[in-house]
């Protein structure tokens, strides 16, 4: 597997599909919702299992902090290490910028999975698309 920063139009087009597919088909989360205003703002990224795009997520910079969001792998690929190798290639690329702190939305039920790579809870519950999440930081 590997993970390149999504350019062609091609590659954005793969990471808007692998996300409408777990998002919002699997998940049912609005596509007005998955797909907002901060889509030109990002850097996507996309996973790939030889050459079928199986991973994405994206990246941005909000007031200093890297923000992760949008992570998601397809289910034939979830357990093996796909996650893990999609947020350590984003973690590379934001040591690269001039920021100290990391932050993401997580899915209540993927908490354990980023606290596996040092990521803490740093906020009560909160919905965002019906779904429940905390927020977590990690230091970089």
């Amino acid at each position: 597997m590997k993970v390149e920063v999504a350019q062609s139009e091609d590659q954005i087009k793969e990471v808007f599909h692998i996300r409408k597919t777990v998002f919002v088909e699997e998940q049912k989360v609005p596509l007005e919702e998955e797909i907002d205003e901060y889509e030109n703002d990002s850097t996507h990224f996309v996973l790939y299992d030889e050459k079928m795009a199986v991973g994405a997520g994206r990246f941005r910079i909000l007031g200093g902090i890297g923000k992760v969001e949008r992570i998601c792998v397809l289910k034939s690929l979830r357990g093996k290490g796909a996650g893990r190798k999609l947020m350590l290639a984003i973690e590379e690329y934001a040591k690269r910028q001039p920021l100290s702190q990391l932050k993401l939305n997580a899915q209540t039920y993927a908490i354990p999975f980023y606290e596996g790579l040092g990521y803490q809870v740093t906020s009560d519950e909160f919905l965002d698309a019906g779904i429940p999440h905390k927020t977590m930081k990690k230091n970089i």
